[in-house]
Parts: structure tokens; sequence; C-alpha cells
């Protein structure tokens, strides 16, 4: 039987706790007939603190996406995810993951659930957000907390 899931979409937050993501992904993607979309989204410091942001922040911005692009590469390694295949993108979370789900045509959107706090809590906020605009099927990942 082969999966009903032929291109799905993962987002990851580039924590620790991506790699049990990225395994649940992988898991119900069988077979090699499908593909495996690895994105992860910085908000804009701008809209994550509020437009008055009393400095340039581009550098840290820009420092932000280059340290992010590194952690999505070393995971997309772990999977064979293409690097065409790797999405690191600025903007609101919720919107930018449903963008590109849809611009991919994606089957699937995978994504990490937990009851924490700090970023923790915003992509567990994030995978409730995500169901009502997807235009596909949602899984969020009950992540594992041992050890953390």
């Amino acid at each position: 039987m082969t999966s009903p899931y032929r291109r799905i979409l993962v987002a990851i937050d580039c924590s620790d706790e991506s790699a049990q993501v990225l395994s649940r992904a992988a898991g119900v993607l069988s077979g090699n007939d499908g593909e495996l979309h690895l994105i992860h989204v910085i908000e804009p410091l701008a809209l994550a603190y509020g437009a008055d942001v009393p400095m340039d922040v581009t550098d840290l911005q820009s420092g932000l996406m280059t340290q992010a692009r590194e952690t999505a590469d070393t995971y997309a390694g772990r999977y064979q995810i293409p690097a065409d295949n790797v999405h690191v993108e600025l903007g609101s979370i919720e919107k930018t993951i449903l963008d590109q789900a849809d611009k991919l045509d994606a089957d699937l959107i995978v994504v990490g659930s937990h009851t924490r706090s700090g970023l923790a809590l915003l992509l567990g906020s994030t995978a409730r957000g995500l169901v009502p605009g997807a235009h596909c099927d949602v899984l969020a990942v009950k992540v594992d907390q041992k050890g953390s």
C-alpha cells in the first residue's frame, strides 16, 4: 500500500525536536515516490516586537536567516532532502507555511506540537492555527519532551 501523501511540507523550528517532526514526516512518506520539503519561517523582528524597534535590525535579521539556513540544511541532509526543497523564509509563520504549501501543492503539512513556553509555545499555537486555512491535511506531531 502506498502513502496517499506524495508531497509533504515539514515545518520545523530548528530546535532539537525538529528531528522528531522530520522522522514522523519521513515515516508517513513511504517509498521513493514522494518528496519532502522543509520550511523554517522567521518572523521579522519588527513584526514580532512591534513596528517601533529602536534600532536597525537588518544585520541581526540577516544573521538569523543565515543560521536558520545552516540548521535547516543540516536537518535536510539527514533525510536526503534536496537543497531546492529547503525553504527558509521571512514572514508571518502561519501565512508563510500555508502559502508555501499551496505553492508546492502539498498533500500534507507536518508540524510539531507541544505545551511549553517561549518559542515552543509559538510552534504549538502554529499547529492549531494552520488547520483552518490549510488546503491539505495537517499532521501535528506531539513532540517528546524527554531530555529537554
